[in-house]
């Protein structure tokens, strides 16, 4: 670490987990959630969640991301200092050492790997399944047309662990939600990574922002458009009560509006920014018709 900042070190590491910017961290665990409610539902629990359980997702999401951000950065810190939005990160400014950040990343592992030795043995393996994927995803924007796929199968776990912990098994349901949390992931992942396609075309970074062209914003609608399509499926299939499908036709409109919006074309960095943290709300609101839907179809 530069022996001139004056910040505390511990300060710098909040900011490499990325704490200060909540909205990567809630938009991972709320799938994680929803496995959680859908999950119980199926075994007709009707909203009596494991609080205990619940506590260890909301943990290992913030655990797994913070790790997540680590590695990433570890990666790209020879990178970020050549992308606007990045350049500032801790250890792309040099703010922190190598040494600190593999130090911050191991913990991180390990705090991940406490709360999933809770969890059912279906839950375990798949932790550790997810390990090689969230590890490799930053080599993935090197070598593979559309990393963002490699992100959402990672971020795709959150719902398999989380379901498997509840009921122990993966049912046509719990796979229902892996895909539209898949497609979701894709859709607003591109979104983020529009902001930064004039960076990463420079460099020779692969993103899905590229890889689309000029069909970009058709692909986000399309992958937008397959995750109403699979959230409908498992609403059906888990037979929810009619709230859950309110707030779907909530979020299908603010989809919408988004795909409009990215059609003008004349979008800032900060736009891109803006309309992925309005998924996290969106996020919220399925939740809610998720929770509220399975209350009522008990």
């Amino acid at each position: 670490m530069s022996s001139t900042t004056s910040t505390p070190i511990w300060q710098v590491i909040f900011r490499l987990l990325r704490w200060d910017k909540p909205a990567g961290r809630l938009i991972l665990m709320l799938p994680a959630l929803w496995a959680v409610v859908l999950a119980a539902h199926s075994l007709g629990q009707c909203g009596r969640l494991p609080p205990v359980l619940v506590g260890v997702v909301i943990v290992g999401t913030l655990a797994t991301s913070a790790a997540g951000c680590v590695v990433n950065d570890l990666w790209d810190r020879n990178i970020d200092p050549q992308v606007e939005r990045t350049r500032n990160r801790p250890l792309a400014s040099r703010a922190l050492s190598v040494r600190v950040g593999l130090v911050v990343a191991v913990v991180a592992f390990l705090c991940a790997w406490g709360l999933a030795a809770y969890l059912h043995p279906l839950s375990y393996a798949l932790c550790v399944a997810a390990v090689p994927v969230i590890v490799l995803y930053p080599l993935a924007k090197r070598v593979f047309p559309i990393p963002q796929l490699v992100l959402s199968l990672a971020w795709g776990f959150a719902v398999l662990i989380s379901w498997s912990a509840v009921t122990g098994a993966l049912s046509p349901a719990a796979w229902l939600l892996w895909a539209a949390t898949v497609l979701w992931t894709l859709g607003f992942d591109t979104i983020y990574a529009m902001a930064d396609r004039e960076d990463d075309r420079r460099i020779g970074v692969k993103s899905s922002a590229l890889f689309f062209g000029k069909f970009v914003t058709q692909a986000i609608g399309a992958f937008l458009a397959g995750t109403v399509i699979l959230l409908l499926l498992t609403g059906i299939n888990l037979g929810l009560s009619w709230p859950f499908f309110l707030t779907t036709v909530v979020a299908t409109g603010l989809w919408i509006l988004q795909y409009r919006q990215l059609l003008g074309r004349n979008l800032s960095r900060a736009d891109y920014g803006r309309l992925f943290a309005q998924n996290v709300w969106i996020g919220f609101l399925l939740l809610a018709g998720m929770e509220i839907g399975a209350l009522l179809a008990c």
